[in-house]
């Protein structure tokens, strides 16, 4: 036999290994963020217009890595940084599923089931290469029944700024009629639980809470709205690694850092706190999930979490030619902790590059004021949240956020398509750069 067709047999026999073991989750390098594998994704925003059907509305897909069945945790955030629902999905070996919010705004929750609850595979069939196993944890729970009236109405209270039945008649955002806004997280679980990340017992140091360190979720989400073009980009991949000093050390910065009291049990890396993206003025959304710092709880309706708004240390703005701008030349009412521009004040938002000007000499919050044409934009998230006190103890001024941007392609019949995706990130929040041209 040659050493040609010795070298094809073997990597045919480690392919066929390969596929039949399943995809293992294995400890990744600490902070980077990358497209990988991980045990919690983030939709660092989404929108749904409650009253128009062809309005805006936001999907993603949840897929999983491995062959093995698991179960994943999605937990619906306001855009305040509070969790306000929370349900399991089951996912055979290589399944996806489809979540629309529209959909679970309406009380349509995914059904899903594993071996245990769907004996007649037809809930959640599995593949011939896929794993279907039972959770008796999900009995029960597994397939999820169509939400009441009331939670539905709840749900939506919520998400859109007024009190809701489900918050107790508090608040979990500012007010938006008729548009629900907010971010989500999924995470590798290991029973069908109905606690939320910030209630003891969800994690454990080690994946030894409710959540697990399985580095085997991946997926990506879409804006739709009306006929316009679909934007869309990979959820954020957030690695554990309970081994990694930089994941597993008390007092650094690590993703749940807020509600695990910044002591590590969670083991995911944190994401970045600098980045560089380009723009075009009035036509570049920039996408921005911000960490407050703190285990945001509801609140009393009109009134707003002390951290608000949320500030930056710097942004620069440059044009073409590199001419540089810093917009800090005005005051903001209220005035935050770090006075200027606040483009992005609460934890989850879609904010245009170039809207907004100073009234009166005053900059309104969440304004975005751009003076050159285009160009790009260096942004330096960090921030001191005095609500926080002095968290996280490594550093507290580091403050970790995602951001990416999205801008439509125009031809002469209207937008044709779009380009943008994550922003570039110059840091990661384990390591942060107080740095600001």
């Amino acid at each position: 036999m040659s050493k040609k067709k010795r070298w094809v047999l073997a990597a045919i026999a480690v392919t066929v290994c390969l596929l039949s073991r399943g995809l293992q989750a294995q400890p990744v390098a600490i902070g980077t963020v990358r497209e990988e594998p991980a045990a919690t994704l983030l939709l660092p925003y989404f929108e749904v217009d409650l009253g128009n059907p062809a309005g805006r509305l936001t999907r993603f897909w949840i897929n999983n890595a491995s062959a093995t069945a698991i179960l994943a945790h999605v937990t619906i955030w306001s855009e305040m940084a509070v969790p306000v629902f929370a349900f399991n999905v089951y996912l055979t070996g290589y399944d996806r599923e489809t979540i629309n919010m529209r959909g679970i705004l309406q009380g349509a929750l995914p059904q899903t089931a594993s071996a245990g609850q769907d004996n007649v595979d037809q809930i959640s069939p599995k593949g011939p290469l896929s794993q279907d196993i039972n959770f008796a944890s999900c009995t029960g729970t597994l397939p999820p029944a169509q939400l009441s009236a009331g939670d539905v109405a709840a749900l939506q209270a919520a998400l859109t700024g007024a009190s809701s039945a489900m918050l107790g008649g508090k608040c979990a955002g500012r007010e938006s009629p008729g548009t629900a806004r907010g971010f989500v997280t999924i995470d590798t679980v290991n029973n069908c639980t109905l606690r939320l990340p910030g209630d003891p017992g969800y994690f454990g140091a080690g994946g030894t809470g409710d959540a697990t360190n399985q580095n085997v979720l991946w997926g990506d989400f879409a804006y739709a709205n009306g006929n316009a073009p679909i934007q869309g980009a990979p959820l954020v991949a957030i690695p554990a690694n309970a081994t990694d000093p930089l994941t597993s050390t008390s007092g650094g910065y690590t993703f749940y850092g807020r509600l695990v009291d910044w002591n590590a049990s969670d083991n995911r890396q944190p994401l970045a706190t600098n980045f560089a993206a380009r723009y075009v003025r009035g036509i570049t959304e920039a996408i921005a999930w911000r960490d407050p710092k703190v285990a945001q709880q509801p609140f009393t309706c009109g009134t707003l979490p002390e951290w608000y708004p949320l500030g930056e240390e710097g942004i620069v703005i440059f044009d073409q030619q590199e001419h540089p701008e810093v917009p800090t030349t005005y005051p903001v009412a209220p005035q935050p902790p770090n006075p200027g521009l606040v483009p992005f004040p609460v934890a989850a938002q879609m904010t245009l590059v170039g809207q907004g000007q100073a009234v009166n000499g005053v900059l309104p919050i969440g304004a975005f004021p751009v003076s050159f044409t285009s160009g790009w934009i260096y942004y330096n998230l960090n921030t001191t949240v005095i609500a926080a006190g002095s968290n996280p103890p490594a550093d507290p001024a580091a403050s970790q956020a995602w951001l990416m941007t999205m801008r439509s392609v125009v031809g002469s019949a209207g937008p044709i398509g779009l380009v943008g995706g994550p922003a570039t990130q110059l840091d990661s929040a384990a390591t942060p750069v107080h740095f600001i041209p």
